[in-house]
């Protein structure tokens, strides 16, 4: 009778190992259950409100002792303005759920130099995260993407894209862009002064929407000759009243 308790010794030893192991895995998932209802609770605002900063606006604001940025509904910018963002950087945005597979097999085909980031993935980047290719963000793009396709409108992805977009150095966001090269609001802009500020990206350090290089004023030819066409065969619809 003696004897009996040491089993039960051993049993608890085993126990005590067991939930030593389980625990920072039960720590982990409440992690990313935390980590999961922040995204969804911050993308569900920024489907209705507007994002008040990014890290890159906030980086370069510090950098150069202030930024040029003014908000604007996309009801009053240019539809032309629209459809040439979205010409330039996506022209299938009407088409995929936030990621362009054949796109991104033609990138893989071609090597790394060419890119297939899709205009979600874009407002995701530039609203929530960083620059940069590190895996740790490229992750985070991964799993919010489909998140902000499943809440917002296709619209409403590319008016915030077109208010968090830098235009020029320390410029944001169309209406600002627009006056600062053209001196008018981005409402009035024109075919190609539109095609001339979309050639600008992603590089709006290095391309000039202004006296913009031969390189440039081809880009922006491309670019309203894509307008024009995703207009006309309706992948412009999604995005447009």
């Amino acid at each position: 009778m003696a004897r009996k308790p040491a089993p039960k010794k051993a049993k608890a030893k085993k126990d005590t190992g067991s939930a030593r192991r389980i625990r920072p895995f039960r720590l982990f998932l409440r992690g990313l259950l935390t980590l999961g209802c922040a995204m969804v609770i911050s993308i569900t605002l920024y489907s209705v409100f507007r994002p008040p900063t990014t890290a890159t606006i906030l980086s370069e604001s510090m950098r150069l002792g202030g930024i040029q940025r003014e908000w604007v509904d996309i009801d009053d910018v240019a539809p032309v303005m629209a459809r040439a963002v979205v010409a330039a950087e996506d022209a299938n945005f009407c088409l995929h759920w936030g990621f362009d597979m054949a796109a991104l097999r033609l990138a893989i085909a071609e090597g790394a130099d060419r890119g297939a980031s899709t205009l979600t993935q874009q407002v995701v980047k530039n609203v929530w995260l960083w620059q940069g290719r590190s895996w740790p963000r490229k992750a985070l793009e991964a799993l919010m993407t489909p998140m902000v396709e499943a809440l917002w409108s296709k619209r409403r992805i590319v008016e915030v894209y077109l208010n968090v977009a830098e235009f020029d150095e320390g410029v944001f966001g169309i209406e600002a862009a627009a006056r600062h090269h053209f001196g008018i609001p981005a409402s009035e802009l024109s075919a190609r002064q539109a095609s001339l500020l979309a050639a600008v990206l992603p590089n709006p350090k290095e391309r000039q929407a202004v006296n913009p290089s031969t390189a440039v004023q081809r880009r922006a030819a491309s670019i309203a000759d894509g307008a024009a066409t995703i207009r006309a065969d309706g992948r412009a619809a999604c995005f447009e009243d």
